[in-house]
């Protein structure tokens, strides 16, 4: 037997959350062939076989976070026999390391211990648990083997005797899909401390294929959705379905949408976020464009927006003021060398934020296609880690949606974030007092006021002002 682990899929990717199994047990699996999905805070990736067998047993459930290193699955690889019992303390050893490790639930909240861990270290009576992160004796599998951690702590939140239950893995294993099977007839006795009977009966549903009546209950505040069938509602989120009650529609919370709320409370509650805006005259850059967009786009075969021009004058800042192309670094500041500026896509799920590499060597047109690229694959989910690490600045187009002022939270580590906001035409006082008709826009910068300070933030955003305003004909796209 083979143990696949959760793997490093980054410099600074500690742990990983469980998208969805692409394999299920008792599948054939080829070497390389892709396993799972998982989600990180960087970029959604598959996780590939290093081993050609059979998947034997899934050990984290879709929706889990485990850190980088702890054992997910195993595989019997080509050559075992059917039912061969695993070396002595393989599967203890997994169980052990991922107890220690960082879990979180699909209901649980990051850091907290694993609730087969805390049922271990009480002893509750009749329950599997689970004490000092290793499976004792009497957890072990009748049938041989050790029950899998995953097992061990779903049979403790259902408050399920894993002697009673019947086995259908290899060689009797027994599955999260048993035990789930299991709780189906132990409806009325089971407990449900995380939405009662409903939450759990749809859970079992989706991941064990059977519907489960739901026990209606006027007092319960969580209710079956009505209308949805269960790949829609799979489909939508790993947590579970929609359930609509008197108070209206709770949306379970996918893996993505987790990592989201995740860093940007920590963006907030680490850097102190300080805020200031100038406003840009962009008519003659609106001049510039609309002369140029139809020639450009017969040409290069894609569309020149307002962007590249505002990460253009953004990279010719930062080389002003090196500073502001900083992050925080504990007990120093890392002023960085290279230049990749972070971009916002808006996809249909969540907001993806790819990175234009070495932007200060790139042109308008450089800039116009790495923009292009990156928005395709990001919204076919085609991103690779390459294209979302590094990152140095971030500037955000939320002038595409018609804002004309906004508060972005910073992408952390970073030192600051830049929105563009729309493009306006507006009656303005000119300097001989006449009033003309500009096509004014607002640049918005959120920063980290430990890094930097008024001044230099000031000065930054009045370079940005300089160089917009200073775009003309003669300005080179090439």
């Amino acid at each position: 037997m083979a143990q696949v682990k959760m793997p490093k899929l980054g410099e600074s990717v500690t742990e990983g959350t469980m998208g969805r199994w692409l394999k299920q047990v008792g599948d054939a699996v080829g070497k390389y062939e892709a396993l799972a999905e998982v989600v990180t805070d960087k970029v959604n990736a598959e996780i590939p076989s290093d081993y050609v067998g059979i998947l034997a047993e899934i050990l984290v459930g879709e929706g889990e976070t485990v850190a980088v290193g702890v054992p997910i699955a195993i595989i019997r690889e080509a050559g075992e026999e059917p039912g061969t019992a695993e070396t002595p303390g393989t599967l203890g050893e997994a169980a052990g390391t991922r107890d220690a490790a960082h879990v979180t639930s699909p209901q649980g909240a990051p850091g907290a211990p694993s609730a087969v861990g805390a049922a271990g270290q009480a002893g509750a009576p009749g329950r599997p648990g689970v004490a000092n992160g290793v499976v004792s004796e009497t957890e072990r599998n009748p049938n041989g083997g050790r029950f899998s951690p995953a097992v061990l702590r779903l049979a403790q939140e259902r408050g399920l005797n894993l002697a009673h239950i019947k086995g259908t893995g290899l060689g009797g294993r027994i599955t999260r899909k048993d035990v789930l099977a299991s709780g189906l007839v132990q409806q009325g006795t089971a407990s449900d401390d995380r939405g009662g009977a409903s939450a759990y009966a749809v859970e079992a549903e989706l991941v064990t294929g059977r519907h489960a009546p739901v026990e209606s209950n006027p007092s319960s505040s969580m209710a079956a959705g009505a209308g949805t069938s269960p790949a829609e509602r799979s489909g939508r989120s790993v947590a579970g379905a929609d359930v609509t009650d008197a108070e209206g529609t709770r949306i379970p919370l996918t893996a993505v949408r987790k990592t989201i709320a995740r860093r940007m409370l920590e963006s907030k509650q680490t850097a102190p976020h300080a805020w200031m805006m100038v406003e840009v005259d962009a008519t003659s850059l609106v001049r510039l464009r609309e002369r140029q967009k139809a020639a450009f786009k017969a040409k290069e075969g894609i569309d020149l927006t307002f962007l590249p021009f505002f990460i253009k004058a953004t990279v010719e800042a930062l080389k002003e003021f090196p500073i502001v192309n900083s992050q925080w670094a504990g007990d120093h500041i890392l002023q960085r060398r290279e230049v990749n500026i972070s971009i916002a896509v808006a996809t249909p799920d969540a907001l993806a934020v790819p990175v234009i590499h070495h932007a200060d060597t790139k042109s308008i047109y450089g800039l116009a296609s790495a923009i292009a690229d990156l928005a395709q694959r990001a919204r076919a989910g085609r991103l690779t880690l390459d294209d979302v690490q590094g990152g140095t600045f971030t500037v955000n187009n939320t002038g595409a949606f018609g804002s004309i002022l906004s508060q972005p939270i910073i992408n952390a580590p970073q030192a600051a974030i830049l929105s563009v906001e729309a493009i306006v035409r507006r009656p303005m006082v000119q300097a001989d007092d006449s009033i003309a008709i500009r096509s004014m826009v607002n640049v918005c910068m959120s920063l980290d006021h430990r890094i930097l300070d008024g001044w230099v933030a000031g000065q930054f955003m009045k370079a940005i002002k300089r160089i917009v305003e200073g775009y003309n004909e003669q300005t080179p796209l090439y």
